[in-house]
């Protein structure tokens, strides 16, 4: 009996499904770290994306590519069902084969890593619950497509169903999950435009510390700190198109205020130890009040920033002798 002839729509159909589960799988698991890494900061790392770019990233790639897995996997086995000789294609070998090696080695892998750090005294709960979301996934693809090669889903189509059934809402509901951290597209811009806002009021508060520094003396107004020579012109709040609010309150001290949208977004590292987009929780007092150490911390709305200058750490500039 001669062998099936690999048509070019097995071959693309085969590859196609193959690209989008490995995406898929991919993108998966690095959501679910992005998850773990949420819930188990790392005090070590100095920086967090507060727009949660790899999370839409990943969620974006799932979104598109796992539902165009399915259907390319539904289109094959549809084809093997017609003729069943399309269960020895090569390229179907090959590329069953290929994920059962590839998964197999990466479960090995992963216990390998997982009693290298047990045996260096590194176990950490956000360690563990990486390995075991590698260790499910990948020992899930590895039962699932061996069971392929074996001929079971075939054998039992309504099982095969079901599984996909089970995945997709496995998935569905990881997907569900990342909005509850990052929150809506329209949070996500809002947080964008404070962030703006609070480098606009950093910018002025520079300049205005720079003029002081210039001339002894604050800026009355906005107006005073344009430099059309310098190329500097005072920002506006980029929501409205309104400016900022500024106003003198001493010889030294001056207000800055702004509308935001939303609250300082937290985090659990230490004082200090942030990016620089997010805040760190206030420290509380022994007699209830809040030492805040970041000084663009706000809530909603209106907030204003009192600052005051130092003369010694800010001195005068020396003006040149003619």
């Amino acid at each position: 009996m001669d062998k099936p002839k690999v048509t070019p729509k097995d071959f693309f159909l085969w590859i196609a499904a193959m690209v989008a589960l490995y995406v898929s799988v991919i993108s998966f698991i690095a959501l679910l770290f992005d998850y773990i890494n949420y819930a188990f900061p790392d005090v070590l790392n100095y920086y967090v994306d507060p727009y949660s770019g790899s999370i839409r990233y990943e969620i974006a790639s799932i979104v598109v590519l796992f539902p165009v897995f399915l259907v390319l996997m539904r289109l094959i086995r549809k084809d093997i069902q017609a003729l069943p000789e399309k269960r020895d294609l090569w390229v179907r070998r090959w590329a069953l084969f290929l994920t059962v090696f590839i998964a197999g080695a990466t479960v090995i892998g992963d216990l390998i890593t997982l009693i290298n750090y047990f045996l260096g005294g590194e176990i950490t709960m956000r360690f563990v619950l990486k390995v075991l979301v590698v260790f499910l996934v990948a020992g899930g693809a590895f039962l699932h497509f061996l069971a392929d090669i074996r001929g079971y889903w075939v054998q039992f189509p309504e099982r095969a169903r079901t599984m996909g059934y089970a995945v997709g809402v496995l998935v569905l509901a990881t997907i569900v999950a990342g909005f509850f951290i990052m929150g809506s597209p329209n949070q996500i811009r809002d947080y964008r435009f404070d962030d703006r806002k609070v480098g606009d009021l950093t910018t002025i508060q520079y300049q205005i510390v720079n003029y002081w520094q210039l001339k002894q003396k604050l800026p009355a107004t906005f107006e005073e700190l344009a430099d059309p020579i310098g190329g500097f012109t005072v920002p506006v709040d980029p929501q409205t198109g309104e400016p900022y609010r500024y106003e003198v309150t001493g010889t030294l001290s001056f207000e800055l205020c702004a509308n935001f949208n939303a609250q300082s977004q937290q985090t659990n590292f230490p004082r200090g130890a942030y990016g620089p987009y997010y805040a760190p929780k206030p420290a509380i007092l022994e007699n209830g009040g809040v030492a805040i150490e970041d000084s663009w911390q706000h809530g909603a709305g209106e907030v204003c920033f009192n600052r005051t200058i130092d003369p010694e750490r800010y001195p005068p500039f020396t003006k040149p002798a003619r």
